[in-house]
């Protein structure tokens, strides 16, 4: 016996939702996109000039990746031997390396090849000078400390790997400027005692120049090198999310919270405009300022020196070391010592480590193992101001150092004048750098201490009944009051807490 169902009028049909919200429905059942997105897109950054270091330094590095992306494309890393023909007339019939003549082709023949070059060049230049910026706007502001000391570890790496990255990337055009930088490395190698010839034979893959050396800066340099950078770019800017941002002290603002715009939508849109801001001030600097014009060197020969030849920027002040060290050499059981080198190779990462272990020193030193959200006003730690002007006053010396044949041609001096000049320098203006910061910082302290028992001159004299002439006073307000005096009194570097 079959029986069929009662009728029943139909229930009202629950309306489609939309399908980018079925979308989002189903990657958040599966990633919990909804979970991260309500705890970090809320997320509140702090609003101040000096954080926009930090993006120059990520924006750069993205200009890096995708141009060198490009780049890639029609670079050929090899040493071989050929002739070239091209489009650049005064070297045509010219004996080359595929390298060299790869670079040729790529900036006279390849559409748009010229410019990317050359905004790949400008940007690594800026990406480095931006980290070296914003590693010191940390220095100086105190926001390397607990619990932050990791981070700046990575940043310090960053910093470290990209003075080789840009070396490695330098060398790779095989033009008669890098060979002559490639000759410094070699000289470097071989100071090393007992090592050094195995060291050179091993790079080079040979004697130099070798066969190899392009090849293995190229791998090197577009592929391990930028690898290791993206991990620690993903780490650091993480670890910045999971510490939460430091600010500065001012009203409202305390070890445990964060005043500022949250990250979406007005961070990210900021972020975003900032970003093509970056890669247009890029742009517009390699399509109007030439840099490392390949052409005019001419290809690498071991028996051949560019005049002039001057490195980066940013590995200036290591050939500034060796330029002005004596040529000292010793001889030990049968091995010598080429001291002029072997003493600029050693101090040259020493002067880049004392960056990278100074968190902990000052710790160390100091006894500080509190955790600290509030950035230092420079005035106020002086002796880890003075340390940071002396190390960069001995950096400039050093820069200089690395020119001295371009300062004396320039200024019609004696280079032996310059040189001695410069060894005096890197002894005494670091130490009256130190003195005189600190000094300086002091003073400054005294002043705002003025301010907040006084308030400031308003330029207003008055008569008092007695006859006396005073100048009046302005109190400050609050937020200015919070500013100077919402700080603890810091205990100097050389001074130990109970």
């Amino acid at each position: 016996m079959t029986t069929t169902p009662e009728s029943s009028s139909p229930e009202p049909s629950t309306p489609a939702s939309p399908r980018g919200e079925r979308v989002a429905d189903w990657l958040d059942g599966r990633l919990g996109i909804h979970t991260l997105g309500k705890q970090y897109l809320r997320k509140v950054f702090p609003d101040h000039w000096s954080f926009l270091l930090g993006e120059i330094c990520l924006y750069s590095f993205v200009v890096l990746i995708l141009t060198g992306i490009y780049l890639t494309l029609f670079f050929h890393p090899s040493m071989n031997e050929v002739t070239y023909h091209g489009s650049y007339v005064p070297l045509n019939g010219i004996r080359m390396s595929d390298a060299y003549a790869s670079t040729l082709r790529l900036s006279f023949d390849v559409r748009g090849g010229l410019l990317v070059r050359q905004l790949h060049h400008w940007a690594a230049l800026v990406f480095i000078a931006a980290m070296l910026t914003h590693m010191m706007r940390h220095f100086f502001t105190g926001s390397f400390r607990k619990p932050r000391e990791l981070n700046w570890l990575f940043g310090w790496t960053l910093l470290f790997l990209g003075l080789f990255e840009g070396l490695f990337g330098y060398s790779l055009p095989d033009d008669l400027l890098s060979g002559t930088g490639m000759r410094f490395v070699d000289g470097a190698l071989l100071s090393v005692p007992i090592v050094g010839t195995y060291l050179s034979m091993f790079l080079f893959g040979g004697e130099y120049p070798g066969h190899d050396i392009v090849s293995r800066f190229y791998s090197l340099h577009v592929l391990l090198i930028p690898g290791v950078m993206a991990a620690l770019v993903v780490v650091h800017i993480l670890l910045v999310v999971y510490h939460k941002h430091t600010q500065f002290a001012g009203p409202g603002r305390t070890e445990r919270n964060v005043v500022g715009a949250p990250f979406m939508p007005v961070y990210l849109a900021k972020a975003g405009g900032f970003f093509f801001l970056v890669f247009g001030a890029l742009t517009v600097l390699a399509a109007v300022a030439s840099i490392n014009p390949v052409w005019s060197y001419g290809p690498y020969r071991a028996d051949q020196v560019s005049t002039g030849a001057q490195p980066d920027w940013y590995l200036g002040f290591a050939e500034g070391l060796v330029r002005v060290m004596p040529g000292w050499e010793v001889t030990f059981w049968g091995h010598t010592l080429v001291l002029g080198v072997l003493i600029p190779i050693v101090v040259f990462p020493l002067l880049l480590v004392l960056i990278g272990v100074y968190p902990f020193l000052e710790s160390w030193r100091t006894g500080d193992k509190r955790e600290h959200h509030l950035l230092d006003r420079p005035r106020n730690r002086p002796t880890r101001t003075g340390i940071g002007v002396a190390w960069i006053s001995l950096y400039l010396i050093l820069l200089a150092g690395g020119g001295n044949d371009i300062v004396a041609t320039r200024l019609h001096l004696s280079i032996n004048t310059v040189t001695w000049a410069v060894r005096v320098a890197v002894f005494v203006v670091p130490a009256l750098a130190f003195v005189v910061t600190r000094r300086i910082c002091l003073g400054l302290q005294l002043r705002d201490a003025d301010l907040v028992l006084h308030g400031r001159e308003t330029g207003v004299i008055k008569r008092l009944p007695h006859g006396e002439y005073v100048e009046l006073h302005r109190p400050l307000d609050q937020a200015e009051l919070h500013t100077l005096t919402a700080h603890k009194r810091q205990r100097e570097l050389v001074e130990r807490e109970p």
